[in-house]
């Protein structure tokens, strides 16, 4: 199992539109993945580590796939698209990363 995180930035003055990424976006995204994509999450950043500090990422959302090769199977038919819409709720460049879920866990 993967975690596709898509993160993006910080930087005073830029635009994210929370509620246009929560609502359109990311159900657009998960329906163009498909199986592939067994769930998403989505994170709104309100601080960083020390008090009174920004947080690091505005917004991140993690998309957790059965595979590498199947999240790139479904997303890149549709990838054009996808990219499309980031100007529909941000003028920040995000930053991407694939990690493998090592550890998985709800119970105390």
């Amino acid at each position: 199992m993967i975690k596709v995180s898509v993160m993006y930035p910080y930087t005073a003055g830029a635009r994210f539109d929370h509620a246009y990424y929560r609502e359109t976006h990311m159900p657009m995204v998960k329906q163009r993945l498909g199986a592939a994509c067994l769930y998403y999450t989505v994170d709104k950043g309100i601080a960083g580590g020390a008090p009174g500090a920004d947080p690091v990422y505005v917004a991140k959302c993690d998309f957790v796939c059965t595979s590498v090769e199947a999240f790139q199977a479904a997303r890149d038919p549709h990838a054009q698209e996808i990219m499309a819409d980031i100007a529909n709720y941000t003028d920040i460049q995000p930053v991407l990363q694939i990690s493998e879920v090592v550890v998985e866990r709800s119970e105390d």
